[in-house]
């Protein structure tokens, strides 16, 4: 039996942004904590979140590229110390899953970890929260899930409806003129989103065709090339933006091991490493290991990506990836072989790979990890 469930509001244009004082005044938010980065009030995005919301705004901005317990407790902080009543969570995945993080912690006396993992059901109200991207990649804006490094240095999922922000915010003008590197590599965090959410095994027919649609935005009529060529290429940025959400729309169905992979990797202490990138650097060694229990799915793959029926999707993915300057292995963002024991042992426990069309054992991580490396 499939139990089919969507999700959030979405106010989703150019102009989108000046919806947010409607939505906050809907959630009866009057005195917001935005949760955003140092390079977004650099970059001036942040002033222009200011002066959409037009009233008093208290902003923490040190979320880290990979967001950490110590973070959010920081930011639980300063909510509760100037007496906040919401959260506009503004930037990539790690600022709005930080804000998620808040949303929950603000109102609770539990620990971070009491709610790690699938948490339905242990969850009560949470602070009200509005997301508003940046970018065109994690689509964390509607989804059910939490990324957070934990104090002993794990790299958790958090998973609950409650998690859904009540109001996503998306407005493909604040990433306009994004880098091409940043386009390339959130705009792989959204392919992998859509490819693993088709391939994982859990009947959920409407996500599925959603994920077959944003892929076919991003790669089969070319959006992500020429977004990374031209980052002031209005169209292409919209269709990334929407291929972006569609991706976490689809994957409501459950990731795989590209995944569980990554988010081992992006906890390695020393490196700072994107979850993107991650994911496009690893998504060809999984589909080759896929390849026999993928059936049907990766014809429909493949031509949602405008490829021929008999294709090596593995080899048209490391094409692109050469296409879009994404690095060829992880062994060139600093990834070595010594680094494999350590990798295996947190992926074979991350939840993304519950889902993965073909049972991953611990010497498949292990290989998986020694051919990414190269």
């Amino acid at each position: 039996m499939a139990t089919l469930s969507y999700l959030t509001t979405t106010y989703f244009d150019f102009g989108a942004l000046k919806r947010l004082p409607k939505a906050l005044a809907g959630l009866g938010i009057k005195r917001p904590l935005i949760a955003t980065d140092r390079g977004l009030r650099h970059a001036g995005i942040l002033a222009k979140v200011e002066a959409a919301i037009g009233g008093p705004a208290i902003v923490f901005d040190r979320t880290p590229e990979n967001p950490t317990e110590a973070a959010v407790m920081d930011a639980v902080g300063l909510y509760r110390q100037e007496r906040c009543d919401g959260i506009v969570a503004v930037g990539g995945g790690s600022p709005i899953d930080l804000g998620k993080a808040v949303a929950l912690m603000a109102t609770s006396d539990r620990p971070l970890l009491a709610y790690a993992g699938v948490a339905r059901g242990k969850v009560g109200k949470v602070a009200p929260l509005v997301a508003v991207p940046t970018t065109a990649g994690t689509g964390s804006e509607v989804s059910v899930g939490i990324l957070i490094i934990v104090a002993d240095g794990r790299k958790l999922t958090f998973i609950a409806d409650e998690f859904i922000p009540k109001i996503a915010i998306c407005d493909p003008e604040l990433t306009v003129g994004l880098p091409p590197r940043l386009t390339a590599a959130t705009g792989m965090d959204a392919v992998t989103h859509c490819i693993e959410a088709v391939l994982s095994p859990i009947v959920n027919p409407p996500a599925e065709a959603i994920g077959l649609d944003g892929l076919e935005r991003a790669i089969g009529t070319g959006y992500l090339v020429r977004a990374v060529a031209d980052g002031g290429d209005r169209e292409a940025r919209w269709h990334m933006m929407m291929a972006a959400t569609e991706g976490a729309m689809a994957f409501i169905k459950g990731l795989g091991a590209v995944h569980a992979m990554s988010h081992s990797a992006g906890r390695l202490g020393g490196l700072t490493l994107h979850h993107g990138t991650l994911n496009a650097v690893i998504l060809p060694h999984v589909l080759r290991f896929n390849q026999d229990a993928g059936g049907a799915k990766y014809g429909r793959i493949r031509q949602a990506m405008g490829l021929d029926a008999d294709a090596d999707l593995a080899a048209a993915v490391e094409e692109l990836n050469r296409q879009i300057g994404l690095p060829a292995s992880l062994g060139a963002l600093g990834v070595a072989p010594a680094h494999i024991p350590e990798l295996v042992e947190h992926a074979v426990g991350d939840i993304a790979g519950a889902t993965n069309p073909r049972p991953v054992a611990r010497e498949d991580y292990w290989l998986l990890f020694a051919q990414a490396i190269g």
